[in-house]
């Protein structure tokens, strides 16, 4: 998959792509309906299929004081658009030149100058350029007046409802990873490179690898199961979210004992599977009945990750297959 930045010119084997617009965030079912159409569109023409994402998130641009729960950061989000098979992926920057330009202006010099667009796919929410001037039916006439096409998938859900990001949110502010998963079609996944911590949970038996939570991030705090990816291979494991209550009491950190596993993984970039919420944060007034509580809590983790493999409940989906 190309990745195009907003400063690159697109390469002219890409132009002319079928192209799905929107922020994409989570990437979940109701999503990929969206980017299978563009890739359905790109095979029967055969023109490229794309994506178009903004960066920053345009929420986190009007109101940057209030950071969004990212599901899925930049990196995340490329991975996902290049498991499903897409050609294109097209990194828009959201920023002040771009948040001033009109509906009309972004289709002629974006969508048709610099990528020369053949097909643009949206969901019936998708809203665009300068205060929110553009929305599917202005797709609509834009596409019909310049001579691409257009196609508007309506919301999509299941037996639980519409699939959407903030019901992702609410499922893993919950402590409900599976809840979540049902809707993404694939377990969430959060990464980052490892950082140093202060060895403590290498004194009392549990030698941990850190990544840091991005702003705005809303996992419930407390202990999960976990699968973690590294350039060693997966590994099941237990996670810490929280302040660390019985120690210092700081910001919120992401702990990761990792089972039956002994190399050093400083200044790697790892992904955890969050799978299972196990219990909540909590204060130990001593070493020791931490140390007993984790025991506790890594055979807990133990069995739920060895019943997943015997059923996992989300593995038949596309997604899930891919990232496998």
């Amino acid at each position: 998959m190309h990745i195009l930045k907003s400063s690159d010119r697109c390469p002219e084997a890409l132009k002319g792509v079928c192209l799905a617009i929107g922020n994409f965030d989570g990437v979940h079912r109701g999503h990929q309906v969206v980017l299978r159409a563009a890739l359905d569109a790109g095979n029967a023409t055969g023109a490229s299929s794309g994506v178009m994402i903004f960066e920053p998130h345009p929420r986190d641009f009007f109101q940057p004081e209030n950071h969004v729960f990212r599901l899925t950061p930049e990196p995340l989000k490329l991975k996902l658009f290049e498991a499903m098979g897409l050609d294109l992926a097209v990194v828009q920057a959201f920023d002040a030149d771009l948040a001033a330009r009109p509906a009309a202006d972004f289709v002629r010099e974006i969508l048709l100058g610099d990528l020369g667009v053949s097909h643009v796919i949206t969901g019936s929410d998708f809203q665009f350029g300068k205060g929110r001037d553009g929305n599917a039916g202005v797709l609509r006439e834009l596409g019909a007046q310049h001579g691409f096409g257009v196609t508007i998938v309506e919301p999509q859900g299941g037996d639980e409802g519409v699939f959407s990001s903030s019901g992702v949110r609410e499922h893993l502010r919950c402590g409900e990873p599976r809840a979540a998963a049902n809707i993404l079609g694939y377990w969430w996944r959060v990464g980052g490179k490892v950082v140093g911590g202060d060895k403590r949970g290498r004194l009392i038996g549990f030698p941990t690898a850190n990544i840091q939570a991005s702003p705005g991030f809303g996992l419930k705090h407390g202990i999960y199961a976990v699968r973690v990816h590294t350039g060693e291979g997966r590994f099941n494991g237990a996670a810490y979210l929280g302040t660390r209550p019985s120690f210092d009491d700081g910001l919120p950190a992401i702990e990761t004992f990792l089972f039956d596993f002994s190399a050093d993984l400083y200044g790697q970039e790892i992904e955890l599977e969050v799978i299972e919420f196990l219990r909540d944060d909590e204060k130990f007034d001593s070493a020791e009945a931490l140390t007993k509580q984790m025991a506790s809590d890594c055979e807990k983790a133990r069995d739920v990750l060895a019943e997943l493999e015997r059923s996992d409940p989300i593995a038949h989906f596309p997604l899930a297959q891919a990232l496998a």
